[in-house]
């Protein structure tokens, strides 16, 4: 049987932007119901897990940013104008080669020796605002919460915390959805957060220390080494992977909590369910929503062509509530083990490099957050950011807590 061209086929049209999140989801599940695929503003899209696991499999759909540019109203900009090449979007045997050398520095254990930091500026941040037992959370604790850590991965000092908070949030206008006005902002960001990193390679390779820099500097694969500008450019990819999107994760996470109290007072009881309830919540309510690929030549899949250059968005939010993998995947539960991955890290050669940093983050932050915060509750609605942004979650996230309890040991609640 021959390959239908994807633009003959009758497809659902799914259009989110400008849809509240709940609405958004059902968008998604009514195109679902009639096709595998579906029609979007920018190409197509795909809802299912399986597709879009496969989707992004396929070394034949490229990631799409490298045509930031053109998706933005810009084509006339030069190739790596806005930034020079990222692991984020390189591909082949150049990417095959840095994923490669770079592994051994974002493992789980790699990640694990940040914790006693992690546990440390929580309870600080926490302490600020806890007698007060209110406090708009984005600002108080997300915003605040990830740049000393990343400061003390790649080894920065303490009093260049703000510089490096301020390149992440410029660096990160690039999702935004409004490259034009944002482009002079990502650009100063990148320059020089590239002359920084740059000088603080020169001073790890004479005087190596336990961060990433001195470990990606010692790393050697058969005489191949990562140069100075692969080494600023990874640093970089861990400041966006490791800062905007924990930012988003937890603020997204601790609505969620404050919708369901009752799980919350199971975390807080019992903190050993920390690792299933970012699983869960990453599942259930991803800061990442989507990611775009394009096919890098005529591709046919699940007998569709594809021609080369045709956009394909992969909804990480369908797949994640999709029923054909999920027993209720409309239930928020922390207390259940389900079998299949979440997918807000992605998967294949982009799968997220600093997948293991985050989690360690947010497993550290939500049981003290818990335990520090009992009788969780919003004292006024969620601003969310807008749906066009790349990596989502809450703009401002009004809470108030019990603060007589905070400090007492927490029981189990009560079962029936």
């Amino acid at each position: 049987m021959a390959a239908r061209p994807v633009h003959e086929l009758d497809l659902p049209l799914l259009t989110t932007i400008g849809l509240e999140r709940l609405d958004a989801i059902a968008a998604i599940e009514a195109a679902r119901s009639r096709h595998w695929l579906a029609k979007t503003e920018m190409g197509y899209s795909v809802t299912r897990l399986e597709d879009v696991t496969a989707i992004l499999r396929d070394k034949r759909f490229h990631s799409a940013l490298s045509m930031l540019p053109q998706m933005s109203g810009m084509p006339e900009l030069a190739e790596g104008r806005v930034r020079r090449q990222s692991i984020l979007s390189m591909e082949g045997d150049e990417h095959a080669r840095l994923r490669r050398l770079v592994a051994p520095a974002f493992t789980p254990a790699s990640a694990n020796r940040l914790r006693p930091t992690m546990r440390a500026v929580v309870t600080d941040l926490i302490d600020q605002i806890g007698d007060d037992g209110t406090c708009e959370f984005v600002a108080a604790i997300c915003a605040p919460y990830p740049i000393p850590i990343i400061c003390e991965l790649l080894g920065a000092p303490r009093q260049d915390w703000k510089l490096f908070s301020s390149w992440a949030t410029d660096i990160f206008r690039i999702f935004n959805g409004t490259l034009e006005q944002d482009l002079p902002f990502i650009e100063r960001a990148a320059a020089e957060l590239t002359a920084y990193v740059g000088d603080m390679i020169a001073d790890r390779r004479a005087n190596p220390r336990h961060d990433l820099l001195s470990d990606l500097i010692a790393i050697e694969e058969e005489g191949d080494r990562l140069s100075t500008e692969e080494m600023a450019m990874l640093a970089e990819a861990v400041l966006m992977a490791g800062t905007d999107t924990t930012r988003n994760q937890l603020a997204c996470a601790v609505a969620l909590f404050a919708e369901h109290p009752a799980q919350w007072d199971l975390l807080r009881a019992h903190p050993e369910l920390a690792p299933r309830a970012v699983e869960e919540s990453l599942r259930y309510l991803g800061a990442v929503r989507a990611t775009v690929r394009f096919a890098s030549e005529d591709v046919v899949y699940r007998d569709v062509l594809f021609p080369r250059g045709t956009i394909v968005s992969t909804s990480l939010a369908g797949a994640n509530r999709d029923p054909e993998a999920w027993e209720q995947p409309n239930e928020f539960d922390i207390t259940q083990e389900r079998g299949t991955a979440q997918m807000t890290f992605g998967s294949g050669i982009h799968f997220c490099l600093g997948a293991a940093l985050a989690r360690a983050e947010l497993q550290e932050a939500l049981p003290l957050l818990a335990q520090r915060m009992p009788g969780l509750v919003r004292t006024g609605p969620v601003e969310w950011k807008p749906a066009n942004f790349g990596i989502w979650g809450p703009a401002k996230l009004p809470i108030r807590f019990d603060v007589d309890y905070a400090s007492r040991p927490a029981e189990p609640p009560a079962t029936s």
